[in-house]
């Protein structure tokens, strides 16, 4: 084989929908995986469950895409989570909508979505080869895509080439940054990847006390101090305590919030009872007072919290925990209700990219036309996926934006040849 009409360059979520794109439409098609067998990130994402799409309209798939947003609209429109639905359903592989629109397949197995990708793709895939650079020609003043050279040398030429190699996070999984280095070696500019939907380190040392304690019905705000503590980024959601830092869903979605990141710059302002407001919570700390009056303080907030919070609410509040609570003073009550209202933390980084779920950058998105997925500077040279600079919040947007531009730059390719 040294001739083929469409050459996929990586075997994850978007490269695997491609390949097999290009095969339903009679397309001469060969994807090439580096590793040992495709779909190996797709297979641990959403905890092993896989977060498939968000069950949603165009105008929500849009605002929730963090990164050049409108460059994606066209093909969202042509291929949208009903879309995605509607797929892995064909394929056998029924799905079901959970809290905020999240869609898993009924069996809480990612499997059952790379298997049905596998299978979509069927043999045109060849694991365990992996694309060293691209082969141009110049063709009527015009640089065009004649092929690759594989790492044993090979060369396979090919009408068409689409990189769906991913970004760099999670790199034991393949995505290591292969695609930047072959967009950049044929001239693209690659916005700078950092990480993004990635756990926060703080500077609280307390804060490894509560390892493990996950919080479902918190209020959380983003502050960054250097602009007059302006809110970056605030919603509702579940988050959880690390030995480093913070985690979770809503830290995950704020963390793409959070750019050019030092020391002290960004504070994490949690709201413990967002249900309540001070007045209602005031009475609600007056109530439980007088029902342990005669107690410690320390056994005073049993009721109003987890267990593991409790010793540092007690710490910060700079009461005593001997104290008895009929002899906590309204001011001191004032500043356990702040605290509960403003539960904050200091941001010192962010998790290493190898951490995160997703990247934020990639190739520029002003050489890449929106219509077709084809690179603006090589005819024939298409992308898909994470390795474009575009990403989104968490709730199965990525994978979306992957299925999406994937299908795209199959059927474009397609058209050429």
């Amino acid at each position: 084989m040294n001739k083929t009409d469409i050459i996929v360059v990586g075997g994850g979520a978007s490269g695997l929908m491609a390949a097999g794109k290009i095969r339903e439409h009679g397309g001469d098609v060969v994807l090439f995986e580096k590793m040992n067998r495709t779909g190996k990130k797709l297979g641990i994402t959403g905890k092993g469950r896989c977060n498939v799409t968000n069950n949603c309209d165009l105008q929500t798939l849009i605002a929730n895409v963090n990164s050049n947003p409108r460059f994606l609209y066209g093909a969202f429109s042509d291929f949208d989570s009903a879309d995605t639905v509607t797929f892995f359903e064909s394929c056998g592989v029924p799905l079901k909508t959970e809290r905020g629109n999240r869609v898993f397949p009924v069996s809480d197995k990612a499997s059952d979505i790379v298997n049905a990708l596998r299978r979509y793709a069927g043999a045109s895939v060849k694991c365990g080869q992996r694309v060293s650079s691209l082969i141009t020609e110049n063709f009527c003043g015009k640089t065009r895509i004649s092929g690759v050279r594989l790492e044993n040398g090979s060369e396979i030429y090919c009408n068409a080439v689409i990189l769906a190699t991913g970004g760099m996070s999670y790199p034991l999984t393949g995505s290591d940054g292969d695609g930047y280095r072959l967009a950049e070696s044929v001239g693209h500019s690659i916005v700078t990847p950092r990480p993004s939907l990635v756990p926060l380190e703080v500077r609280e040392k307390w804060c490894a006390q509560l390892q493990g304690l996950s919080l479902r019905n918190v209020a959380v705000q983003i502050a960054d101090c250097k602009n007059n503590f302006e809110i970056v980024y605030e919603d509702f959601g579940e988050l959880l305590f690390t030995h480093f830092g913070l985690s979770g869903p809503v830290i995950l979605s704020a963390s793409a919030h959070i750019k050019d990141i030092v020391p002290e710059r960004y504070k994490v302002i949690i709201d413990l009872k967002p249900s309540l407001d001070e007045k209602t919570l005031d009475n609600r700390l007056v109530s439980d007072f007088t029902k342990y009056c005669n107690k410690n303080y320390s056994n005073a907030l049993d009721d109003l919290l987890p267990k593991k919070l409790i010793p540092v609410i007690i710490k910060l509040s700079g009461v005593s925990p001997e104290c008895k609570v009929h002899d906590i003073t309204r001011e001191q009550r004032r500043s356990v209700l702040e605290l509960l209202k403003s539960f904050t933390l200091t941001v010192t980084r962010l998790r290493p990219i190898e951490e995160a779920i997703i990247t934020s950058g990639g190739v520029n998105t002003k050489e890449i036309s929106p219509k077709t997925m084809e690179s603006k500077l090589v005819t024939g040279l298409y992308f898909a996926g994470e390795l474009i600079d575009v990403d989104a919040y968490t709730g199965g947007f990525n994978l979306q934006i992957a299925f999406s531009t994937a299908v795209r730059a199959a059927e474009s390719a397609l058209l050429q040849n």
